[in-house]
């Protein structure tokens, strides 16, 4: 007899040697968009799935939701396979699409019930008042979704992952054409359901938001994941510093004794120096701009971003 309160999973989502190889034509020939993906995300976390266009990202998300048909490898959502029990995997996942794909004639609140029929939510349990309120709809409930903006069918299509309530949430580039007062609506929104429990998963081309937002990050690139770690380590893995000294004195060209440091002016007056902590230390960098006679009024280091990351490693030869 199935368990009706299972334990909950180390893993919300977990794949093992995942493919996907998409059938040729006489114009092209057969691709593999997905090269045995080996992926396991804790439940719990606010995960980003990064990587560059055709990487490999939505296959993955759509073989989950049902919407491909995997070569082969396994997966899972909330520990039950997707192939074995269907229904139950799809029923644990919500999924925020790219595409702003709805019903032109269905309002807000019609789309909502529709939804949470369709997923056999009782009329009792339906939450649709309490989720367009939590995504700023509840004014537009009874609107044509064709008459709402791009922002507000962006948050219509996350309304309608959520009518079930699922335990995992797939948000595939949620802020692409929001502004940025939705966009931080959203968030907010978004990291209320992450304290509540819901294990987060993001796609996004603003890596600024997976920087501060996710935390463990990976990053996919030609259908293979090169990195999955937290997102402290993740940053560690590009070796890169930058020394910004604001001289006492102005330059009108860069001191001589520093080219292999490549070093810039910058507009405000003050100078970078690039290093790698293994070659060099900021100690050993002071001592250099002292011996070149040059007074420090101020200065910093800058680390890495995610965004420095993620072009050394998308961008490195195959």
């Amino acid at each position: 007899m199935r368990d009706p309160n299972p334990p909950a999973p180390d893993f919300a989502i977990e794949a093992r040697g995942l493919e996907k190889t998409y059938r040729g034509d006489r114009k092209n020939p057969p691709k593999q968009a997905l090269k045995g993906i080996d992926l396991a995300i804790p439940r719990g976390s606010f995960f980003g799935l990064l990587g560059p266009n055709g990487a490999g990202k939505s296959t993955f998300i759509n073989i989950l939701g049902g919407l491909v048909v995997k070569t082969g490898g396994r997966a899972s959502i909330w520990g039950v396979d997707i192939d074995a029990d269907p229904r139950n995997a799809r029923g644990a996942i919500g999924i925020v699409p790219q595409e702003l794909n709805m019903d032109p004639f269905f309002s807000p609140w019609e789309s909502l019930e529709m939804q949470a029929g369709f997923y056999g939510v009782p009329k009792a349990e339906r939450r649709s008042e309490e989720i367009l309120k939590a995504v700023g709809l509840w004014d537009k409930k009874d609107a044509y979704a064709r008459t709402l903006s791009g922002g507000m069918k962006r948050r219509l299509l996350v309304a309608k992952a959520l009518v079930h309530a699922p335990p995992v949430v797939v948000l595939d580039e949620p802020t692409a054409g929001v502004d940025v007062e939705l966009r931080r609506q959203l968030w907010e929104y978004v990291k209320t359901l992450h304290a509540q429990g819901v294990t987060i998963v993001l796609t996004t081309h603003y890596l600024e938001e997976a920087q501060e937002l996710c935390d463990t990050i990976a990053i996919i690139n030609h259908g293979e994941v090169i990195a999955c770690e937290p997102t402290p380590q993740i940053l560690r893995r590009l070796d890169k510093r930058t020394l910004v000294i604001a001289p006492q004195q102005e330059f009108a060209t860069m001191p001589k004794g520093f080219e292999d440091l490549d070093p810039h002016l910058r507009a405000d007056g003050s100078f970078a120096l690039n290093f790698r902590s293994a070659d060099h230390t900021v100690e050993s960098l002071l001592d250099r701009v002292k011996a070149a006679g040059i007074s420090i009024r101020d200065l910093k280091t800058e680390e890495p971003d995610l965004e420095d990351v993620f072009v050394s490693m998308t961008s490195a030869p195959r």
